[in-house]
């Protein structure tokens, strides 16, 4: 489980972050917690719900929609509210809409990512080259929202954004900041909404990034088993769904038959060459004679001398650094060296985005990394006036895009080193007519592709193969800001949501 919360979306800027606060601090509130509880904090309450009326254009075509920020409680075992959870609601007049549900990852991540990056009706520039923090948190409409087919409920976990604990550090990181229990009343949240607003018969739909990708299959699985729920699909962006494909690099070649694919991506883009068909034989070439180079070692040096060199080949690499490393390429050795000679760092959610390297004579990596060190401000910056100003929810409290303190104050359950693997395939057994589209950029290091395409290749057919699909698009971890990558994974969603 260790290598989720290393991966995933929160990570890197956590390593250099400094220290959080420490669970077991019974003297003071919970993560975000500033608001009335159960448990002595006399704090204000949070405002009613709230709407507002846009709309946005879209292919020529004006979505009217309904926006709502408002809050669900969560309940203990006794009916206590140890907390509240907020959400933002995009609805449009129609009968028969499906809603989906959108939860980013971390652990400590809001759902803005997805909402004003990936598939809400608007959107602010952040995550491809060029970005800058400080410009311009501009909202415009987004041309690959998926408002124009099904109404979007994003939610924000306990911690994140502005929901809140209602309780200490200690019963927090029992009640919501666990791989088990996280999803438990993550998924009685969509139960409590769809109960809420009279939308149990609807057709349901779940997206996940990051570590929502690792959400994704738990809550679907305990939907279905748990509290009656079926969705009709998922859709998992950058998911990273196995903990333990990362681990053991020295013995065994599955950590680096994961990377080495996105980072001969990268180098394709860099020479103007990315496509399926150039991407085809690397695959290939992964699986096959690297793998087997990698598991022959010492007893065969003529194997690893053509490994050496096809890898270098591959990536662009000083032949060098390829031949010391073994051919196994470590990310973030590779992330500085790729671009040493300019001093800048690439990023490990997408190694073609880069920003200057502040200590580039240091041993080891210092600053965080260029993509996460730039997308805090324009996300807060625009939900914060969206919520408070254009919807008029209003709260002053802190809006945490990324909450250090919940990724620190997180802790693994026993089962979490298996990842979601064994729950999408029980979800995907439970319901013939569940869809599962996995999407990923090509150039993501943090939750690489290849991870995905080697576990639906053992995922037994049942009845029709095309059920869980990997898809690959120009791009990294948020490969939908790029404009043609949005485009085509609008598209690969309409076929998921069309199927009946």
């Amino acid at each position: 489980m260790r290598k989720i919360l290393q991966f995933a979306l929160l990570a890197t800027l956590i390593i250099a972050a400094g220290s959080p606060a420490h669970a077991g601090d019974d003297a003071k509130p919970s993560v975000a917690a500033d608001g009335a509880n159960a448990d002595g904090f006399h704090l204000p309450p949070f405002p009613a719900d709230a709407h507002v009326s846009q709309s946005a254009v879209v292919d020529g075509r004006t979505l009217k929609y309904t926006v709502t920020v408002g809050t669900l409680p969560v309940r203990d075992d006794k009916g206590n509210i140890t907390g509240q959870v907020v959400f933002t609601a995009y609805a449009m007049p129609g009968k028969d809409r499906p809603v989906t549900f959108a939860l980013n990852g971390g652990p400590g991540a809001s759902s803005v990512y997805l909402n004003f990056g990936a598939i809400g009706p608007k959107r602010v520039n952040f995550g491809v080259d060029g970005d800058n923090p400080s410009d311009p948190a501009m909202l415009h409409d987004n041309p690959g929202t998926w408002l124009g087919f099904t109404d979007l409920v994003f939610i924000d976990p306990i911690g994140t954004g502005y929901s809140r604990a209602l309780v200490p550090d200690d019963k927090a990181t029992k009640l919501f900041y666990s791989t088990d229990n996280d999803i438990k009343y993550l998924s009685r949240i969509v139960y409590d909404w769809l109960v809420k607003n009279g939308r149990m018969e609807s057709r349901k739909y779940l997206v996940g990034e990051s570590y929502g990708g690792f959400r994704g299959p738990r809550i679907t699985e305990y939907l279905q088993t748990q509290l009656g729920v079926a969705m009709n699909g998922v859709v998992l962006l950058s998911p990273y769904l196995d903990a333990a494909s990362s681990d053991d690099g020295d013995v065994s070649p599955l950590p680096w038959m994961l990377t080495l694919p996105s980072i001969a991506a990268a180098h394709l883009e860099r020479e103007h060459q990315l496509t399926p068909e150039a991407m085809a034989p690397i695959i290939d070439y992964t699986r096959g004679d690297y793998a087997m180079a990698l598991m022959k070692g010492r007893t065969d040096p003529a194997a690893t001398d053509a490994m050496i060199q096809k890898v270098t080949a591959l990536t662009g690499l000083d032949p060098v650094f390829v031949k010391r490393s073994g051919g196994r390429l470590e990310t973030q050795a590779y992330l500085r060296e790729i671009y040493r000679a300019e001093g800048k760092l690439g990023s490990r959610y997408d190694s073609n985005v880069t920003a200057w390297d502040p200590f580039p004579y240091a041993p080891h990596q210092v600053g965080g990394d260029p993509i996460l060190n730039g997308i805090i401000a324009p996300t807060t910056t625009a939900m914060v006036n969206f919520v408070t100003q254009t919807v008029g929810w209003k709260y002053d409290g802190r809006y945490n895009a990324l909450s250090y303190d919940v990724n620190n104050l997180w802790h693994e359950d026993d089962d979490a080193n298996k990842g979601s693997v064994s729950e999408l395939r029980q979800a995907v057994a439970n319901d013939p007519n569940l869809r599962v589209l996995i999407a990923h950029g090509w150039d993501d290091l943090s939750c690489p592709f290849m991870a995905s395409v080697l576990i639906v290749d053992q995922i037994p057919a049942m009845g029709d193969p095309t059920r869980v699909q990997v898809k690959e698009y120009p791009g990294g971890h948020m490969f939908y800001a790029r404009p043609t990558s949005q485009a085509a994974l609008l598209q690969d969603v309409k076929t998921v949501y069309g199927a009946r």
